[in-house]
C-alpha cells in the first residue's frame, strides 16, 4: 500500500486516483472498462448486422411487392439472401408447395376414373383450402419469432450493462468516500493528505461508471429501434405474403 501511495504522489489525473484506490476500488474500475470493451464490441458488431439486415430485407420486400409472377418465383433469389424476410418467404413457400402437392395428389385417387377433368384439375394444381392458409400464416409466424430472438441475441447482455453499471459507479463513490471517513480518523483531523486518496477513489468509479453507462443507453436505444423497425417489416411482409395467396386462390 506504501508503494501505491508513493507512486501516486509522483503522478495526476486518474491515473493517480486509480493508484491511490484500494484493491475493491480498482477492481470496479477495471470491472466497468472491461464492460466498456465488450458492450462497444457488441453494440459495434450489432449495427453492422441490423443495417444490412434492415436492407435486405427492404430490397426483397420490393421485389416481392413489384413481382407480377407466382408466388414462387423469387424462391431462387432467397435461397441466396441472408436477410430475416427472404427466409420468412421461404417457410412460406416451402409449406405452400407441400398442401400443393398434397392436394394434387388427393385430387388425382378422387377422380381416376376416365371421365375428362382436365380444366377441373389444371385449375387444382396450385389450390389450397382456408386451414392450409392459416397453417402457413403459423409457419410465417413462428418463424419471425425465431428471427426476432436472432436479432435480439446479445441486448440482454446490453441492457443489463446499461442497468448495473451505474451502480457499480455508485457503489464505489459510497466506498470511496468510506476511506475518506476512515483516513480522517486514522489521522485524527480532517487532513486533506488522508481524505484525498478516497475522495479521489470515489470520483473515479462515479466518471468510470457513467462513461460506461451513458454510451451503452444511447446504443442500446438505437439498436432497440431498429430491431423494431425490422419486425413491424416482417410483420408488415407476413400480412403481405398471406394477402397474395388468398387473392391467387380466389381468382382459381
Amino acid at each position: 500500500m506504501f508503494l501505491f501511495a508513493t507512486a501516486a504522489a509522483k503522478t495526476s489525473g486518474a491515473w493517480y486516483a486509480f493508484l491511490a484506490s484500494d484493491g475493491l476500488g480498482q477492481f470496479i474500475v477495471i470491472f466497468l472498462l472491461l464492460a466498456s470493451v465488450i458492450t462497444w464490441s457488441l453494440m459495434i458488431n450489432k449495427f453492422i448486422i441490423l443495417n444490412r439486415a434492415k436492407k435486405l430485407s427492404e430490397n426483397f420486400s420490393h421485389a416481392f411487392e413489384k413481382n407480377k409472377q407466382s408466388l414462387s418465383s423469387l424462391s431462387s433469389a432467397a435461397q441466396s439472401d441472408p436477410s430475416p424476410i427472404a427466409a420468412i418467404y421461404l417457410k412460406g413457400i416451402e409449406k405452400l408447395q407441400e398442401f400443393y402437392a398434397i392436394n394434387r395428389e388427393k385430387n388425382i385417387n378422387q377422380n381416376s376414373d376416365n371421365t375428362d377433368y382436365s380444366l377441373y384439375n389444371k385449375s387444382l394444381n396450385n389450390y389450397v383450402s382456408e386451414e392450409q392458409i392459416i397453417a402457413v400464416e403459423a409457419v410465417m409466424e413462428s418463424q419471425v419469432s425465431k428471427e426476432i430472438t436472432e436479432l435480439e441475441y446479445g441486448v440482454s447482455f446490453l441492457a443489463t450493462v446499461v442497468s448495473v453499471c451505474p451502480f457499480l459507479g455508485l457503489f464505489g463513490t459510497v466506498w470511496g468516500v468510506m476511506l475518506s471517513f476512515v483516513g480522517m480518523a486514522q489521522a485524527g483531523s480532517a487532513d486533506i493528505a488522508a481524505m484525498a486518496p478516497g475522495i479521489a477513489s470515489a470520483l473515479l468509479t462515479t466518471v468510470v461508471g457513467l462513461v460506461v453507462a451513458i454510451p451503452s443507453v444511447v446504443g442500446y436505444n438505437i439498436i432497440t429501434g431498429s430491431i423494431k423497425q425490422i419486425i413491424v417489416r416482417m410483420d408488415n411482409f407476413s400480412e403481405t405474403f398471406i394477402a397474395k395467396v388468398k387473392l391467387e386462390q380466389a381468382s382459381k
